[in-house]
């Protein structure tokens, strides 16, 4: 973290305004960073736990591969519905009081699918965990934008975002011990205790942000005094050079057509992500392989996208060339998904190649593409904004899961047709982020003296 913190810099060791600035900037994401991580890795955890749980719920419950996919993208249905009203709230009563508020409420709500016991408890209790999720990770880049400079933005994205890269590392072997060691222990099955335990991290979240979480740079007082003044006056004057290109009401942010453009470049890579985050450990298990191997084997590809998420958030920081970098990761995700079909489930190992690629793509797609909407909104418009491509957007995690699991009960169980379906959405995303562009006015700021 210290290194993608301290390339942003500018000055040389000689020049104090440049010295201030990267040791801000180091302080506040060493201090911030983390947390924010650990939050995000309890989120991803108990987002896609679900498609584990799949390899033996499913026979329990009886539910088709469509009742999983609807089941589990009906998430995004809650998380649509509340993600506004959320951001919009935790912009008026600050971050510390509402990230632990929604910590508190998921991990509780997460806990209770372990107690379903059929399609519509499913379907309800995960509409239930979609709402109560609502607003924290709109929420955090919103937040991001209240610490960190815009030359800066992409890479913190990119390390934030690296969380739901660890928890898809470290969550399918441990989700995989939890299955089959606790199985059948005090009459619950493998996959009840997966949900039982690994709602806990949540719920102890909730304390330590409410403790230690800090709203503003002003109310900063483990920055020093000259820290405080340099960021707040940063931060001040980057929203007035946004303001000075175009200052956006709440309800014309709403309205604007390049929001909704936006909207719809995320609403694709969330098809393609969700799509493949729920069913990628079918996919791994139909190499013939154990439930405890199907553990490891998922985590691989998530190994090589965190070093390509941070490298991509790091090259679009350093050439501010924000489309050229989004619109690269939406085309090899696109690549290695939509290639499956000629590999074909024979060739494992291939497969995986495919998978890898794929995956790095898909998760470099967020860090470069948060730069774009936060670099024209700010204040309420900010809010709003970033909870509308967040919540419609999200709405494709919906799409992906259930497109997924209809077609996989269409084609008798074929994976590779369900993969190269969710490969046109990042296609169709980096055909928008090029016809749009990028205005880089509305982050450059004045050298200050």
């Amino acid at each position: 973290m210290a290194q993608a913190v301290q390339s942003g810099g500018r000055g040389t060791p000689l020049d104090p305004t440049g010295m201030l600035e990267r040791e801000t900037v180091r302080r506040v994401a060493w201090r911030l960073m983390p947390l924010l991580m650990i939050g995000y890795f309890c989120a991803y955890l108990d987002r896609v736990n679900v498609g584990f749980a799949a390899l033996t719920m499913n026979k329990d419950l009886g539910f088709t591969q469509a009742e999983l996919g609807f089941g589990s993208g009906i998430f995004f249905l809650g998380y649509f519905l509340a993600e506004l009203p959320s951001n919009l709230i935790l912009a008026r009563v600050g971050a510390r009081r509402w990230i632990a508020r929604i910590l508190l409420t998921w991990g509780i709500i997460s806990a209770l699918t372990a107690f379903i016991w059929n399609d519509w408890s499913f379907y309800g209790i995960r509409f239930l965990l979609g709402l109560a999720e609502a607003g924290f990770y709109p929420g955090i880049v919103l937040y991001l934008t209240w610490w960190f400079p815009s030359a800066y933005r992409s890479r913190m994205q990119a390390i934030f975002q690296s969380a739901s890269v660890i928890s898809l590392i470290i969550g399918p072997p441990v989700s995989a011990w939890l299955m089959t060691t606790l199985d059948d222990a005090m009459g619950l099955e493998g996959w009840q205790w997966l949900f039982l335990v690994e709602a806990l991290p949540p719920i102890l979240m909730c304390v330590v942000v409410y403790l230690w979480l800090t709203d503003k740079p002003a109310d900063a007082t483990w920055l020093r005094a000259d820290q405080r003044i340099w960021l707040t006056a940063r931060m001040a004057e980057e929203e007035t050079q946004r303001e000075a290109v175009h200052r956006y009401e709440l309800g014309e942010a709403l309205r604007n057509p390049r929001v909704w453009w936006l909207t719809l470049v995320y609403f694709g890579q969330n098809v393609s992500n969700y799509g493949l985050l729920i069913f990628l450990p079918q996919i791994i298990k139909a190499f013939g392989i154990s439930t405890e191997m199907t553990g490891l084997v998922s985590a691989i590809p998530f190994i090589f996208a965190a070093f390509a998420m941070i490298l991509w958030g790091h090259l679009s920081d350093k050439t501010g060339n924000r489309t050229s970098y989004l619109a690269s990761a939406c085309l090899i995700c696109a690549a290695g998904l939509g290639v499956c079909i000629f590999i074909g489930i024979e060739q494992p190992v291939l497969i995986m190649v495919a998978l890898i690629i794929g995956v790095m793509g898909q998760q470099a797609i967020a860090p470069t593409f948060w730069p774009l909407p936060t670099a024209m909104l700010s204040g309420a418009a900010a809010a709003g904004g970033i909870a509308l491509i967040n919540s419609v957007g999200n709405l494709g995690g919906f799409l992906g899961p259930y497109m997924y699991g209809l077609i996989k009960d269409a084609t008798g169980g074929n994976n590779m047709i369900a993969l190269l379906a969710l490969a046109a959405w990042p296609v169709i995303a980096a055909i928008v982020v090029i016809a749009l562009g990028h205005d880089k006015r509305l982050e450059r700021v004045k050298a200050q003296a």
